[in-house]
């Protein structure tokens, strides 16, 4: 068997389960703490459109982890939205309209304008979950495994991008390997004791504006 099938099918490997453990620590723990609504939306899209890049290329170690990652993170996002009082259209439908807009990009203009296109779902995505994890009181809702994964899963994208020679998933997968890094570095400097830059959530926003709104009410 050939480096670039080993890399490739590792890649798949890793990326295939990547999204499970945040999935069941979430089924299980209810906690969202620490968790980027926003950051799970573009990963939805990048879901989507990297299934149809692995059909364009006829790559099924591209194909299989997108395909099977729907599987983890359709549920996390279910979960989410109920936990946070969400609608479902709108927690769904961000993350489809990417996915048709990357299809779109890799059909009408190559595989190298799509890794360019990808790559700034890919880096939002990580930036959002680094913002979350820099200002959320508590992180507990964030599964390490899934932090671990998302790096580990980059490096070997990389590295089978360079095999291949895949302008596409080289763009994106380096950038990205730095965003999932700082994230598990500063997971790790959260458990050591760091405390958040206490930026307040959208939901602490919405608490203060109520209750600056009672004051001057008077009630």
């Amino acid at each position: 068997m050939s480096t670039v099938i080993m890399v490739g099918w590792a890649a798949a490997l890793v990326g295939t389960v990547l999204g499970l453990p945040q999935m069941i620590r979430l089924a299980r723990t209810r906690n969202v703490e620490g968790l980027s609504m926003p950051a799970w939306q573009l990963i939805l899209g990048l879901n989507i459109g990297w299934t149809s890049h692995g059909f364009v290329l006829g790559q099924v170690n591209l194909i299989l982890p997108n395909i099977l990652g729907l599987a983890s993170t359709l549920p996390i996002l279910f979960l989410m939205a109920r936990e946070l009082g969400r609608p479902l259209p709108r927690v769904f439908l961000p993350g489809i309209v990417l996915g048709i807009g990357m299809i779109a990009t890799d059909l009408l203009f190559g595989t190298a304008v799509f890794g360019i296109v990808a790559l700034w779902p890919a880096l939002f995505a990580n930036i959002g979950q680094t913002l979350e994890l820099i200002r959320a009181p508590r992180v507990a809702g964030v599964s390490p495994f899934f932090l671990i994964g998302g790096v580990l899963n980059q490096a070997l994208w990389l590295w089978w991008g360079t095999l291949v020679a895949d302008a596409g998933t080289m763009i994106t997968a380096s950038t990205t390997l730095g965003i999932t890094s700082v994230n598990l570095v500063w997971w790790l400097m959260r458990q050591a004791g760091l405390r958040s830059f206490l930026v307040p959530t959208r939901q602490e926003m919405r608490a203060f504006v109520r209750a600056r709104t009672r004051d001057r009410s008077g009630v």
